[in-house]
């Protein structure tokens, strides 16, 4: 059992989470004469190595996903999708979220296709809370910082929360609050071409390079921020506010969530600072999974889908859920830390 966790903490620390990395950008600014004691110099050294680092595994991961997803064009996750019913409908949903774009906004598109084709209301929501909060990309990102168990547990409840609230509104009826133009679309039965295997990797390195361009930005700003607060502002402040002594800081950091907008790879610099800092798991995972699937830019987008009755629903439902998880991952953090 020793040997098996020594290598498991080998491929955690230096392979994901690529601490020889962090050392090595140290030496490099030592090397330059500054002074890594120093706050600007350590905050340099931390943005430079999550940037790198992020990346890396972003680069890798886009390309294998975007592999697998290229076996899923929209027209087959139809079909696919249309030999289930009830719950079983809305968990393949779910797990059919995890191999699809990173961030809610690209995720609306195929919500209201598949909407649009005919599928339940109920599986395509959990299609839509799944695809921007779970994802096999974000269960590796995790496993980098948290370990095994915390990116499980995260990933697990999340699928509950996508497969909970696709059934909620399935058993709701609340197909009229869809636009009408979305439901009179009709079915499209476009056959996906037969890609080769060459085709398929052309398709992940055309969709690693464009999902790059879109949320570099986002990663910067994201480890931009963590660097801050890595190094300016004290525990103290971060305890105070998201950790064990502040019971709200679970629907805090929720809300504060909301508003943002960013994908995963945007939010787990920050998760990982606050991490650092003293915040509580149940409150760093709420505030993670606020932002991904609750943007203020995709709920402007999902508007324009569906009626504000059914958008408040969503809203109430991804909400609640979060408050839930948060608070749950709070309870269990002695459990799995």
């Amino acid at each position: 059992m020793q040997v098996i966790k020594a290598i498991w903490d080998f491929f955690q620390n230096q392979i994901l989470g690529m601490k020889w990395l962090y050392a090595v950008i140290g030496s490099g600014l030592s090397a330059l004469g500054l002074n890594l004691t120093d706050r600007w110099a350590g905050s340099l050294q931390f943005f430079i190595y999550d940037v790198i680092k992020i990346v890396v595994l972003l680069c890798f991961l886009i390309f294998l996903i975007s592999y697998i997803q290229s076996y899923f064009p929209p027209e087959r996750s139809r079909k696919i999708l249309g030999r289930f019913h009830g719950i079983g409908a809305n968990t393949v949903a779910a797990l059919l979220g995890t191999v699809t774009p990173f961030c809610s906004c690209s995720s609306i598109p195929l919500f209201i296709g598949f909407t649009g084709a005919g599928l339940p209301l109920g599986v395509t929501f959990s299609f839509l809370i799944s695809s921007p909060m779970v994802d096999l990309g974000s269960l590796l990102l995790l496993m980098s910082i948290f370990g095994f168990k915390i990116a499980v547990t995260y990933v697990v409840l999340g699928l509950v929360i996508a497969v909970a609230g696709g059934t909620l509104i399935e058993k709701l009826h609340m197909e009229k609050y869809v636009e009408s133009f979305i439901m009179s679309a009709g079915r499209v039965d476009i056959e996906s071409l037969d890609l080769t295997k060459k085709d398929r990797l052309v398709y992940a390195k055309e969709q690693m390079v464009s999902t790059l361009k879109k949320v570099f930005p986002y990663i910067l700003a994201g480890v931009g921020i963590g660097a801050v607060i890595h190094n300016w502002i004290p525990e103290s402040w971060v305890e105070t506010v998201l950790g064990s002594n502040n019971p709200f800081g679970v629907v805090l950091a929720t809300l504060i969530g909301v508003p943002m907008y960013a994908d995963i790879f945007g939010t787990i610099p920050i998760a990982e600072t606050l991490f650092e800092k003293g915040a509580l798991l149940g409150s760093i995972l709420s505030f993670m999974m606020a932002v991904t699937t609750l943007s203020l830019p995709s709920l402007i987008m999902l508007r324009k889908a569906v009626k504000p009755k059914l958008l408040g629903l969503f809203i109430g439902i991804c909400t609640a859920g979060i408050i839930i998880v948060g608070y749950l991952f709070n309870a269990i953090q002695p459990l799995i830390v």
